[in-house]
């Protein structure tokens, strides 16, 4: 095995998930961003999770009260607060989000931000993004959920569950998706995620393996990453729902 080979593996092998309640909490974890004096706080205020540079990014943004202008920016962004409120208008419209709520700020958005407290924000940024009129999208509290795919019969460990999906975001080249899913309990072996993919979870419980053997029960309100070349099993004794963001390339 080559040098370039042995480190690839090695990167993959790396993979995991990540509790992002507990980054967010940890002012050791991760790399703070670089700013210029006169850029925004929105933009300025973030640690960003210590991984190579890829087409997604992700990690908290902390806020204290105050306001200002977000320029337009060059990515999809999901957004979801963690602790706090804020609230962000666009075009005279404006959006107040609290603890859970989440929001899709397309390619090209602008708005303006204020809060009467701190806030911390949990985001992810798609950065290959295209154009997409600059809109802020609510993610939506009770989607019309529809059924959807399982995962595949050859992981699965239990019989195949009943999964619902509800999309409240897509990117123009389909690779970035927000919105809200839910399933029956199933437990499947590890699989190789080939996506990226933010959770938050509104009811029920999750346990994660990792191919190293590290295990993550997340519960209702947890909002954690799987990461990109991961392999993990899944296993949910109940009924699960949740708001995700993923970037699946095509």
């Amino acid at each position: 095995m080559s040098k370039l080979q042995q480190a690839a593996v090695e990167q993959s092998s790396s993979r995991s998930f990540v509790d992002l309640r507990k980054f967010a909490s940890d002012k050791s974890q991760g790399i703070e961003a670089i700013a210029s004096v006169d850029e925004s706080r929105f933009l300025s205020s973030r640690r960003f999770l210590d991984r190579p540079p890829g087409p997604v990014s992700a990690g908290v943004i902390a806020l204290d009260a105050g306001c200002g202008v977000v320029p337009p920016q060059p990515v999809d962004e999901f957004i979801i607060v963690a602790e706090g409120e804020i609230t962000l208008t666009q075009a005279a419209r404006a959006l107040a989000l609290g603890p859970g709520d989440s929001a899709v700020l397309a390619h090209g958005a602008e708005f303006f931000w204020s809060a009467r407290g701190p806030v911390s924000i949990i985001f992810m940024r798609y950065h290959g993004s295209q154009s997409a009129g600059g809109k802020i999208v609510p993610i939506q509290h009770t989607p019309q959920l529809e059924p959807s795919g399982a995962p595949s019969a050859e992981l699965l460990l239990t019989p195949a569950p009943l999964c619902r999906n509800f999309t409240d975001y897509r990117s123009a080249d389909g690779e970035f998706v927000c919105g809200t899913w839910d399933s029956t309990p199933y437990h499947r072996s590890a699989m190789f995620y080939r996506h990226c993919e933010l959770m938050y979870l509104l009811e029920g419980s999750v346990t994660l393996v990792d191919e190293s053997g590290r295990t993550g029960r997340f519960e209702r309100s947890d909002i954690f990453l799987v990461e990109q070349g991961a392999q993990c099993s899944w296993e949910s004794r109940e009924h699960v729902a949740k708001v995700y963001a993923i970037y699946r390339p095509a």
